[in-house]
């Protein structure tokens, strides 16, 4: 699951990055109860394992992303403010 945005590869705000966040963790969990509910019931989960292993691939990302993204200003400010 990539979350995909117009234009060139900019940086959404943080805001939009902190709401999605919430919105892919809810969705996390509700998919791990699925697969707990299915293997409670002795079903096959294989594929819904394989679903939530990459929604938390996204989630990874998502934050390695926002990490990066509120250490840059910091860099920025320790050089002058310049862009190097």
């Amino acid at each position: 699951m990539e979350i995909c945005f117009s234009g060139d590869d900019a940086m959404p705000d943080f805001d939009f990055i902190r709401t999605e966040l919430g919105r892919l963790r809810t969705q996390v969990g509700r998919q791990r109860r699925e697969v707990l509910a299915l293997q409670r019931a002795g079903t096959p989960s294989a594929s819904a394992e394989a679903l939530l292993q990459r929604m938390r691939d996204t989630l990874d990302g998502l934050c390695a992303r926002l990490r990066a993204e509120q250490i840059r200003p910091l860099q920025r400010e320790a050089s002058g403010g310049r862009p190097w």
